[in-house]
């Protein structure tokens, strides 16, 4: 239980993954604390300023320093638990992690736990389990914004204004639109998917033009029949082809 008598040194992306894990608001409390202890003592602070820091006892330091060190990020998880041994290593378990935040499946936008576990082998309940103890979420997104604006505290300034301290008699309209079929570009790049966090996109975007989608349902085959036009037409009937018609009615 004593302090290792090596110093802790971490890898750059080891120091990158242990950020995550600590600004993560998912994980389990007693996880990021782990990794905190983890962080404070790769930078030279002693078990006793880690411990005061992290409200914990000076030996609770040096054991998660220790087992940092022999296993790594994994020795951060615990001890393993009575009962039926895991089927899936490690290795098997950071491999279904890459393929869900370094990649995107074929025919969907984002990852699920039931493609997940076709694709790594594993069962949905042990993608669904992993998922939840890595606090990875890739239904999820969430919209930032950095602005260039100069001006921005100031604008900020008089639209917060009008609610806290508001002109007599004025005003205040908040106005959006209804969207259509849009080919969007977002303004800046989005942040990718991680251990803790969900995937940042702009809440902001450049237009491309809108599209009409016509599409029909063929009820023999399931199929579906679509056909994209740059504007709707005049009668607002659907431009499908004469085949694509008889399909449909078939």
């Amino acid at each position: 239980m004593g302090r290792p008598n090596t110093a802790l040194t971490i890898s750059a992306a080891e120091r990158k993954d242990l950020k995550a894990m600590v600004r993560s608001r998912s994980m389990p409390h007693a996880l990021v604390r782990r990794a905190q202890i983890v962080l404070m003592s790769a930078d030279g602070a002693s078990n006793r300023a880690v411990a005061r820091a992290c409200k914990v006892s000076a030996p609770i330091v040096s054991l998660w320093r220790s087992r940092y060190q022999r296993d790594g990020l994994a020795g951060l998880h615990g001890e393993l638990r009575p009962g039926r041994p895991r089927k899936h290593g490690d290795d098997k378990v950071a491999a279904m992690l890459r393929t869900v935040l370094q990649s995107k499946p074929e025919v969907a936008t984002h990852w699920t736990v039931r493609s997940a576990a076709a694709k790594t082998g594993m069962s949905k309940s042990t993608v669904g389990r992993y998922f939840a103890l890595f606090g990875v979420q890739p239904h999820r997104s969430k919209s930032f914004k950095l602005s260039t604006d100069p001006f921005l505290v100031e604008k900020v300034r008089d639209i917060v204004g009008l609610y806290l301290n508001p002109p007599d008699k004025a005003l205040v309209l908040c106005v959006d639109e209804q969207s259509q079929i849009q080919a969007l570009e977002r303004t800046q790049p989005g942040l990718p998917m991680g251990l803790g966090y969900a995937e940042g996109v702009t809440h902001d975007y450049f237009r491309h033009g809108t599209v009409t989608l016509f599409a029909a349902l063929d009820i023999a085959t399931g199929g579906v029949i679509s056909q994209g036009k740059p504007r709707q037409p005049p009668s607002g009937i659907s431009e499908l082809s004469p085949t694509s018609r008889r399909q449909q009615t078939g």
